[in-house]
């Protein structure tokens, strides 16, 4: 039994959804058809005889009636024909008892008990001449037993034909079966096929652009395998985009970068010939190539923070933004010494946690002072501000810490005094390595704010920009 299990699992390994699905479901229709088959002929066959029985009870009865009080005979012998009466006998209990003529019908054991009341009534079949004949046994007064007999090779052919006759009808049905698995597989599958050879395309092509036709109709009437297409659409589509996004990083890096290395390469050449330049040159030189350095390392950095999606859970950690605040303005004002830098922290604000890298944050918060004092005028201040306030529907909080603020919402804003954001750079101030017309002239590599608003979103933070009134612009980090 176990090999044929064996053999059983090695048989589905080896061939593939299609055929294993349609398989079962013609086995599964050629069994009910079967079945339903085999079950109406043992219906027909009951009917049939039951039929006969019926006929044989109401022959014997009567017989009884006519021959209530006569002794052991043959009362009809002419039962041979399809159309003559039932042939009957009255068997006594005894066999001393019966008489001088032959009886037409078999006498038995069984006979004799039932005419002494030993045995309940029954029906036989035997054969009288060479033909089938029913034969029905009763009990006929004290002592004495009746023999009914009738053809029954009639009914018998009546059973052979309908048995024929549902096996044409099951063979049918298993051939139908066939067809409609192979249909329903073929159909049902039809999904499925076109999403392996979306898959197989992509994967020798590399182009996730490709896309597998759904069928039309409403969202909500689709079935599980075009709900599944549908979610291979879309990551095809977040693949496609993430492919796009590391291609135009790739190429913006590379454009960023060339100028830099051109630059470090012209002042290496340069300083290899420091035999030929005056003491002044060579310093400059050196700066520039110093400078140049600084800007390269940046620029590496930011793209490797840039290539991190999200913080590991284990480096999360319980974060007082205010006392973050604190410190990256005391960095700022240190960085920019001709800029002035307000902080304004307001009391319910003071002590309130959020979990979260302490050193990722503290790059999100000086990027932002450094984009903000970048754009500002000399002496004009950078005012950042940090609140909170209760939230309308409270839950459960998002952090674990013991914080005053599991409640709140935390919104720290930093605000310049600059020529502010136009309305066309406002959707893409955002964005890695874009830039301004007014900050074509300005250092920096375009990553700061797109490297801020990631740190942002991986600590479930939100970071919108907009114009401030009265000039300049607002950066609002809003804490859930």
């Amino acid at each position: 039994m176990s090999g044929v299990r064996r053999l059983g699992r090695r048989w589905r390994r080896q061939r593939p959804l299609r055929t294993r699905l349609a398989v079962a479901a013609s086995a599964a229709v050629a069994l009910v058809a079967v079945g339903m088959c085999t079950a109406a002929f043992f219906v027909i066959r009951y009917e049939m005889f039951h039929q006969l029985d019926l006929n044989l009870t109401q022959s014997a009865t009567r017989v009884i009636q006519e021959n209530r009080d006569g002794g052991p005979q043959v009362v009809a012998g002419e039962c041979r024909y399809l159309s003559a009466p039932a042939c009957a006998q009255i068997v006594p209990a005894l066999p001393a008892e019966d008489p001088a003529h032959p009886y037409l019908l078999p006498v038995s054991a069984p006979v004799r008990e039932v005419a002494t009341g030993d045995r309940a009534p029954y029906f036989s079949n035997i054969t009288l001449s060479g033909k089938p004949m029913r034969m029905l046994t009763t009990r006929l007064g004290d002592d004495k037993a009746l023999q009914v007999a009738l053809r029954s090779d009639s009914v018998e052919k009546g059973v052979r034909q309908a048995a024929g006759l549902l096996a044409v009808i099951g063979a049918a049905g298993v051939l139908l079966a066939a067809g409609l698995g192979y249909w329903v597989s073929r159909t049902g599958l039809a999904p499925v096929a076109r999403l392996t050879a979306t898959a197989e395309r992509i994967a020798s092509t590399r182009d996730p652009r490709h896309r597998i036709e759904l069928p039309p109709g409403p969202p909500d009437r689709e079935d599980e395998v075009t709900r599944l297409a549908a979610s291979f659409n879309t990551m095809l589509g977040e693949l496609e985009q993430s492919v796009t996004a590391q291609r135009r990083l790739v190429a913006d890096a590379s454009h960023e970068l060339r100028t830099p290395l051109t630059a470090l390469r012209t002042n290496a050449e340069l300083l290899a010939r420091a035999d030929r330049l005056t003491d002044a040159q060579r310093d400059r030189a050196a700066g520039a190539l110093a400078r140049q350095l600084r800007e390269v390392t940046g620029l590496v950095n930011d793209l490797i923070e840039l290539a991190r999606d999200e913080e590991p859970t284990p480096l999360l950690e319980e974060v007082r933004i205010a006392a973050l605040a604190e410190h990256a303005v005391a960095a700022a004002r240190a960085h920019w010494p001709s800029t002035p830098f307000t902080l304004h922290i307001a009391p319910d604000a003071a002590e309130t946690v959020r979990p979260g890298v302490p050193a990722r944050l503290t790059r999100l918060l000086t990027n932002l002072l450094d984009n903000a004092a970048k754009f500002s005028p000399e002496g004009l201040p950078v005012e950042v501000e940090l609140t909170a306030s209760r939230r309308a529907a409270s839950g459960s909080g998002s952090g674990s810490g013991s914080g005053s603020g599991s409640g709140e919402r935390l919104e720290l804003t930093v605000r310049d005094h600059g020529p502010g954001i136009t309305t066309e750079d406002l959707p893409y101030v955002f964005d890695r390595f874009y830039r301004a017309e007014t900050a074509r002239a300005l250092p920096g590599s375009g990553l700061g704010l797109a490297m801020a608003r990631q740190i942002a979103r991986a600590h479930g933070a939100e970071l919108t920009a907009e114009q401030a009134q009265g000039g300049g612009a607002v950066f609002r980090l809003t804490f859930g």
